[in-house]
Formats: C-alpha cells, structure tokens, sequence
C-alpha cells in the first residue's frame, strides 16, 4: 500500500533567480502582501486566513486556475524576516495539502542598484506520476519565472525604480 502511495507522489523541485530594477525593501513588500499575488501570478488569488497576514503561523491559500480546475494550496508561514540594516529578507511557507506537500518561499536580497529575488519550491504532489517529475519541474519554474517578470511590471508601474544613494 505505502508503495503504491509513493508512485502517485511526483516531486518538483526548482530554484528561479529574477534581478529587479528596484529596492529590496520595494520588491519584499510586494512579495509579502498575498492578496495581491494574484497581480503576477497567473490565474491565481490568495486568501489569508483572519489575523496578521505576516506573522509566523498565519494560514493562507492559493487558488490557481479555473473553475474545476483549481488547484487548492494551503499553506502556513514557517518563517518571515526581513532586515532593513542589509535589505534582505526571507519568506518560507509549509505546505498542506491537499495537493501540495512540502516548501515554498523566497529570498530578496539587494543586488547593486536593485535587488534580486530566488524563489524556491520544493513539493511533492498528489496524484502526480513520477513519471513527469521533470516536465511539471520545468513547467513550474517557468511559470513563476513568467511571474517574477510580471511582478517587475507591477514595480515599475507604481513608479518605483532602482535604489539611489546620497553623498
């Protein structure tokens, strides 16, 4: 029976690196407001369960796609830090199924004038054959690399470019 489990459990792992033209802090800020995802990714909306939408703990879940064909994401938020003295910060999230197992998350760092986002997931998936591990991986690093590049359209369009210094 657990070996079957296992062959209806494909796993995607991916890594996507996207350099933006704006502030670390712009680009975070962004990224931990999760109603507005639905801005860059696409077909998506984000509900955040009541209570500080940026505390650890706190519950939230994607839906992505389209009526019956909506992919369900619960997550919870395992860690959420940022630093203003280096302009970095760090986001993951657990998980929970039903689909969906395992992490997610992101890493803004500044990068020269503007800042660099690597966001990471590492899921198993239900019902998913192994089989097609490789092309769901790759699918899905393009889609959020598609995302990063939206997301960089909605930073522009509020007028926020890259980070200047003063003498």
């Amino acid at each position: 029976m657990v070996l079957c489990e296992r062959q209806r459990m494909g796993t995607i792992d991916f890594t996507v690196t996207h350099h933006f033209d704006a502030p670390a802090s712009a680009v975070w800020s962004e990224l931990v407001d999760w109603p507005a995802h639905g801005k860059w990714i696409p077909a998506t909306r984000v509900v955040v369960d009541p209570g500080d939408p940026q505390a650890v703990g706190t519950t939230l879940t994607g839906y992505t796609g389209y009526g019956p064909l909506t992919l369900v994401d619960r997550m919870r938020i395992a860690e959420l830090t940022w630093d203003d003295g280096d302009g970095t910060g760090y986001c993951e999230v657990e998980k929970l199924g039903p689909v969906l197992q395992g992490k997610a998350g992101f890493h803004v760092l500044t990068d020269g004038a503007g800042s660099r986002v690597e966001w990471f997931e590492t899921v198993t998936v239900k019902f998913l054959p192994g089989l097609l591990d490789p092309i769901v991986t790759k699918l899905s690093a393009q889609g959020f690399s598609f995302g990063m590049k939206r997301l960089a359209k909605v930073i522009a369009k509020k007028g926020i470019g890259p980070a200047t210094t003063t003498a």
